[in-house]
Order: structure tokens, then C-alpha cells, then sequence
């Protein structure tokens, strides 16, 4: 008995992760992948702006890099020693932010003379399904379909390994979370508007209005359309009733929020019936919304499929997703040069 237990430490591995792509700064630790610690830093100086301003975040980040890491390491219960490797983002993201928490784990590598693990920001989210909160937690088969929406990319991804992902399709234009966002914006609603929209949907009528839905071939999206379609809502309207917004903001929200699902799923299941795949996934920022979950849930329960569905931690962007992304590349020896600088544009 003794002597497995010395056997189950020596090949445990703890991976530590960082997070700076845009306005949150995180760090989390796994150790065989099931999570001992999550923190993250969020930042409310943008909500002023009405989005994320670069130079801002990029000087917050440099204010909570080092407490952010050091609370995760004290949350988990572990030594800075009990560090296998140290995974971060190294992209996609904000140049200045990267650059933040890319120098920070290259210097903690080099000082506790460990290997550095570069991870693409959206292996993360769609490699979410893997963080434990237990040995006894569930996780997904291969292959599997992902939907992956953010606020930058809507795509359906095949996910046939950790390091073999096929991008069936994504957005030509707008992704889905920009459309919750830039649509709340006209609306008057504070940012973040995503949330702001899920949660006047929940008190809208959704089939009050309707909006011009795309018509893009294959499993490709397209939200510019719809966009500009509610813009011109709220133009002509307005002209007939200035309070017309204030008056029907819940409805405006829900039947926005309605014609986005509905465009999602659209593509989504017809990847699903094609390519016959019974396991699917969301991930990403705006899987986090409400409607989504439940059209998810809803699918794979009348199709009999198995979903996955993130807890919403792990739906916004973290470092947990992004120590799960690096434990895989840690076991295929995938180790980053510590010259390698961050890149702001990258594809699965």
C-alpha cells in the first residue's frame, strides 16, 4: 500500500496556468487535471468605455500578475517547487496583455527551472470538458462536436484528440458574442452587454419582432446581417417612438437573443446529423448564456446524444482551461522556447 502511494506522487503532475489574452488576468493549478485552484482578477475600468481599452488592461494585468499567481499557488496548497511545468496563453489575445503574462511565465519557468507549455487561447475553451473538480468527473469520448462562441469566433470544431482539430466551420464576418455586445451598445445597455441581454431576455417575449437571419453555405456563419438588420429596427422605429427602446428593451432582447440561438443551431445540428458524431460541447463566452445551454440540453436529449455543457467559471476566459490545454501538450513533451514571442491572430 505504501509503496503505490509513492508511486501515485511521483507521477502526479501539476501544472500551472496563466491567463492574459484580454481584460482578466488568471492563474489556476491542476494536478492530473483536477483543479486545486482557479483565480481570476477581472477588471471594471473598462465598462466606462463601453469595451475593452488595450493600454488599460495591459497596465492591469502588470498590477495583478504576481498576486494572482501567488494566491493560486497558496489556494491550491501546494509549493512553488510542486511545479511540473507552467502553461500559458500565448495567443490569440490583446498584443500588450499577451506580452504581460507571456513574460511572466517564461521568467517563473526559468527561475524554478521547468518547462514552459504555450497554449492557443482556443484549445482552452474547448478543451474545458477536461478540468476535474474530482477523479470521479465526467468527461468527454472522442471524437466530439464543439461549439465554440466568444465574443471573436464562432465556430463548429471536430474534436478528434487534444491535438487534432478540424474546424468544420466558422463566422466570415462577426462572431456571435460581438453581436450580443455591439447590439446591446445601440440599445443603451452597459458592457458587457451579453449578459446584460441574457438577462432581459428571460422577461421578453421572443417572437416579438424578427430579424434577417443569414444565408451562408455550408456549417458557416454570418452575424454582420443580423446586426445591421437590428440596427434598422431601432432606427425606424425610433423615428415613429422616441421611448421605443426604453418600451420594449426585454422584447428587443429576447427576440435578438432568439434569432442568434436559432442561427447557432442551425449549423450546429446540421453538423451534427452529417457527420453523425454523439457527443457534442459548447464552450467559449457565450455559452455561458442561458438560451444556448437550453438549446444545447434540449438537442441532445431529443437526439439522444450526450452534451457537454461548461460550468459558467469555466466558460469565460481562465487559466484552468489553459493548465488543462498544457497538461496534454506537457505529456507529448510539447515544450515552448523561451524566446517565443505571443501572437495576437491564430486558428485552431
Amino acid at each position: 500500500m505504501v509503496e503505490r502511494a509513492i508511486i501515485n506522487i511521483m507521477s502526479s503532475i501539476t501544472i500551472l496556468g496563466i491567463e492574459s489574452s484580454c481584460d482578466d488576468t488568471s492563474a489556476a493549478v491542476l494536478r492530473d487535471c483536477v483543479l486545486l485552484s482557479n483565480v481570476i482578477a477581472s477588471q471594471s475600468v473598462h465598462e466606462a468605455y463601453g469595451g475593452v481599452v488595450p493600454e488599460l488592461a495591459s497596465r492591469a494585468h502588470q498590477q495583478n500578475i504576481v498576486p494572482v499567481v501567488s494566491e493560486a499557488i497558496r489556494q491550491a496548497g501546494i509549493q512553488r517547487g510542486d511545479i511540473d511545468a507552467i502553461a500559458f496563453t500565448r495567443g490569440p489575445g490583446l498584443p500588450g496583455s499577451l506580452h504581460v503574462g507571456t513574460s511572466f511565465a517564461k521568467g517563473l519557468a526559468l527561475a524554478l527551472d521547468i518547462p514552459l507549455v504555450d497554449v492557443n487561447h482556443l484549445h482552452g475553451h474547448v478543451l474545458s470538458h477536461f478540468i476535474k473538480l474530482d477523479a470521479d468527473t465526467v468527461v468527454p469520448t472522442f471524437p466530439y462536436l464543439c461549439l465554440l462562441i466568444s465574443g471573436g469566433n464562432s465556430q463548429i470544431i471536430r474534436v478528434n484528440a487534444p491535438d487534432d482539430m478540424q474546424v468544420l466551420g466558422q463566422t466570415i464576418d462577426d462572431a456571435a458574442g460581438e453581436a450580443f455586445d455591439k447590439c446591446a451598445k445601440v440599445m443603451g445597455l452597459p458592457y458587457p452587454g451579453g449578459p446584460v441581454i441574457d438577462k432581459l431576455a428571460s422577461e421578453g417575449n421572443a417572437k416579438a419582432f424578427k430579424f434577417a437571419k443569414p444565408h451562408v453555405e455550408g456549417y458557416n456563419y454570418s452575424f454582420s446581417g443580423l446586426k445591421t438588420s437590428f440596427l434598422y429596427t431601432l432606427r425606424d422605429q425610433l423615428k415613429q417612438n422616441p421611448n421605443f427602446i426604453e418600451e420594449n428593451r426585454a422584447d428587443l432582447a429576447a427576440s435578438l437573443q432568439r434569432t442568434i440561438i436559432e442561427v447557432l443551431m442551425d449549423k450546429f445540428t446540421r453538423a451534427i446529423r452529417d457527420t453523425g458524431i454523439k457527443t457534442i460541447a459548447i464552450g467559449g463566452g457565450v455559452s455561458a448564456n442561458s438560451g444556448v445551454r437550453a438549446a444545447v440540453e434540449q438537442y441532445a436529449q431529443q437526439h439522444h446524444l450526450t452534451a457537454f455543457i461548461p460550468a459558467r467559471k469555466f466558460t469565460t476566459d481562465n487559466a484552468a482551461m489553459i493548465a488543462i490545454a498544457g497538461h496534454f501538450k506537457y505529456l507529448r513533451h510539447e515544450y515552448c522556447d523561451v524566446t517565443a514571442p505571443p501572437f495576437q491572430r491564430v486558428t485552431i
